[in-house]
């Protein structure tokens, strides 16, 4: 029987064994989520061009889901409080899977948009359960490292997942690429039936909940620099491989994708070294947008401030996550869906800002903007600490 501490449920340290491939399945579902959702980065040109559509406007693939997963995480997760979270998580797989081969499929544009419509539902709720299972998986003085592990999950999906989509995408195109995911996704499925045990609802997550936290400062001050960090990375990371073609004039962008994901592995399992790595992080990220314009036209350059891009970005989910479970320990499913509506909505905010940027200027331009907008969030962060 589980035993609670702080309002958190621990399984007993038998069961640690037997719960790691399960925090890994998790991990691996979470993985599938954010190489489909940022899988159109390294292949917006081609998607673009296939289906005649600006690069702006292709970035409606990455706006559409995050809009979703924030409206998406509070309501599922509060419709489906007292369903069993095993059973969410391979629903939620399956309607991913479906979503990969529509998208493989997919006539025109709109049907590409619905398939992203469906990959946005399945943000909100496998994000808002899944990442923060961890204290229910594994004894309390291991889930810090199994919330490293499920969040690793991000960078990898940088350093595998979009590398090697853009790989499939351009060697037999990109609908292949989704393809892929589709088949991948039914694999972790497939994991997540064999490994996850029965995980019923252990406090259901109604929005009243929501609206008290809401009402702490820690936490609308995790919310802003959520916002902030997130709004200034998607506007930039987003239209990263137009810039790398454009103005690095590159022939290796998979390889450079692949050095900014390696680079954020690290960054991720670093979140935890220092209470301000958060502020650390934002000011990687401000410096690296803000000189590619700068340096980026030598490979040289922009190749090393992609690494310092990815140790920057690698560090904020988990950075964000804790910042969220730190300021509600008695409700860390709430905790969750606060950090996964506030990620998402500035995910797809960020994506849609850049975009019009880019139609209206360059891609250099929107690098400059979004290195000001990190600069704003470590700014922040800043004040707030010197009033604490």
């Amino acid at each position: 029987m589980a035993r609670k501490a702080g309002g958190l449920s621990f399984v007993p340290t038998t069961t640690l064994t037997r719960n790691w491939p399960a925090v890994v399945s998790v991990m691996m579902g979470i993985f599938s989520i954010v190489t489909t959702e940022i899988l159109p980065i390294g292949l917006l040109t081609s998607i673009g061009s296939s289906f005649e559509i600006s690069e702006g406007a292709a970035g409606l693939m990455m706006t559409l889901p995050g809009i979703l997963a924030a409206i998406s995480a509070p309501v599922l997760t509060a419709a489906t409080g007292r369903l069993d979270r095993r059973t969410m998580l391979c629903a939620l797989m399956f309607v991913l899977a479906v979503a990969d081969f529509l998208a493989a499929a997919a006539p025109n544009y709109w049907v590409m948009l619905f398939s992203r419509f469906l990959v946005g539902l399945v943000i909100g709720g496998f994000w808002s359960i899944g990442s923060g299972l961890a204290a229910r998986l594994v004894s309390r003085e291991s889930v810090g490292r199994a919330t490293s592990v499920i969040f690793s999950a991000v960078p990898l999906g940088s350093v595998l997942g979009v590398p090697a989509g853009t790989f499939i995408g351009e060697a037999a195109g990109w609908r292949s690429a989704f393809a892929a995911m589709g088949l991948l996704t039914f694999a972790v499925l497939a994991a997540l039936l064999w490994w996850m045990p029965p995980l019923p609802a252990i406090q259901v997550t109604r929005l009243g909940v929501l609206r008290e936290l809401l009402r702490q400062r820690t936490v609308r001050l995790g919310i802003a620099v959520t916002a902030l960090v997130v709004t200034a990375h998607f506007a930039t990371y987003t239209y990263v491989t137009p810039f790398l073609q454009e103005v690095t004039r590159t022939n290796a962008v998979t390889l450079f994708l692949i050095a900014y994901g390696v680079a954020g592995v690290v960054g991720n399992f670093l979140s935890g070294i220092s209470p301000r790595t958060f502020a650390i992080s934002g000011l990687l990220i401000a410096f690296a947008t803000l000189s590619l314009p700068v340096a980026g036209s030598s490979e040289i350059g922009a190749f090393a401030l992609l690494v310092l891009w990815g140790i920057g970005y690698g560090a904020v989910p988990a950075c964000s996550q804790k910042w969220f479970a730190a300021a509600a320990p008695n409700a860390p499913e709430a905790a969750t869906v606060l950090f996964t509506s506030s990620f998402q909505a500035m995910l797809s905010a960020g994506a849609l800002l850049g975009g019009l940027v880019v139609d209206a200027t360059s891609t250099a331009t929107v690098m400059t903007l979004g290195g000001v907008v990190a600069l704003v969030m470590v700014a922040v962060l800043l004040l707030a600490d010197r009033r604490t």
